[in-house]
């Protein structure tokens, strides 16, 4: 469309006839909050637990704490005045701190963070420890499974995901598939396979029997009926594994492809060498941006920052 109108070519255009019709929609929100309590279990309430809610002054700003309140939690509301400019600054699933904060000040059960466009989220027990997204697919597939709501006994990650996720659902007698970063592959991987859950690390977490894409409110109610059932807090629910340690670092680049040059090449196999048996290595160049991430995984945190530390410097020796 660009090329056309700089070159001044000519569109064909449709006639009015066959032109589509915008209509306003004025009860949105209300029909969100309706179809989002109807995901949560029938005959269930969030009564007697306590919730921090932080909606990143961004779009579940409103929907998100009277979903929450309407099924009977007391909440706590934190990034819930956006003026326009202020979406995700310091709240939201991107700064965690005023969430975990405001959990142990109130003496919360659990807090949920959003991010501005509330398909991604993020908890935190009532010690204001993080639950990130590989947990919280770890603890909605071992509570679907027993529920049989888990189609195909599979669920479906990305590479960046942790291995103790994989193992955890082995031992569960359930299968990861792993697709490359973006949740968009995630949710082409479900569709091909059939799949009703998947997710990311980062939070962004697709239950398809709701929503064809991720949406942080529907997956934080799962995760919060599960707390309820349980009877128990919310860390002895939201941690069912240890996660591997992790390192990932960024390189930024200036041209080129550093990953073609034969001395980077050499440290790369030098370090999967290295980490063979002990951990894994993923380096990738960034979609979105121009760098390179690497990310070592492994029990040993001395082994991988040496490895991690070992690429980044040859990288930028290239660069």
């Amino acid at each position: 469309i660009e090329e056309r109108i700089n070159n001044e070519k000519s569109f064909d255009l449709v006639s009015p006839r066959d032109l589509g019709r915008a209509l306003r929609l004025d009860d949105a929100q209300g029909r969100y909050i309706e179809f989002a309590k109807q995901t949560f279990p029938k005959g269930q309430t969030l009564e007697g637990l306590k919730v921090v809610i932080d909606c990143a002054n961004g779009a579940a700003y409103k929907v998100a704490p009277t979903v929450l309140q309407e099924l009977g939690a007391e909440v706590v509301p934190l990034g819930v005045t956006p003026d326009g400019i202020n979406i995700n600054k310091g709240c939201g699933s991107t700064y965690t701190e005023l969430m975990t904060d405001c959990i142990v000040a109130s003496g919360a059960d659990v807090g949920v963070a959003l991010d501005g466009d509330a398909d991604r989220l993020l908890i935190a027990d009532e010690n204001g420890e993080l639950v990130d997204g590989d947990l919280i697919i770890g603890v909605i597939a071992a509570s679907w499974k027993k529920e049989n709501r888990l189609t195909g006994k599979t669920v479906v990650a990305t590479v960046m995901s942790n291995s103790a996720l994989e193992d955890y659902l082995r031992d569960e007698g359930l299968t990861l598939q792993r697709v490359q970063v973006g949740d968009r592959y995630v949710v082409q991987r479900m569709r091909s396979g059939n799949c009703n859950l998947g997710g990311e690390q980062s939070g962004h977490i697709v239950l398809s029997d709701y929503s064809t894409t991720g949406d942080g409110l529907m997956a934080a109610l799962q995760v919060l009926h599960i707390i309820q059932a349980s009877g128990k807090p919310a860390s002895q629910v939201c941690r069912p594994f240890e996660p591997r340690p992790q390192l990932l670092e960024n390189v930024k680049l200036n041209i080129g492809d550093p990953l073609k040059a034969d001395a980077v090449k050499q440290v790369i196999a030098e370090s999967e060498r290295r980490l063979l048996g002990k951990g894994r290595l993923l380096i990738r160049k960034s979609g979105t941006e121009p760098l390179v991430r690497i990310m070592a995984e492994g029990e040993d945190r001395t082994l991988i920052a040496s490895v991690v530390n070992e690429i980044v410097s040859e990288i930028e020796r290239v660069v």
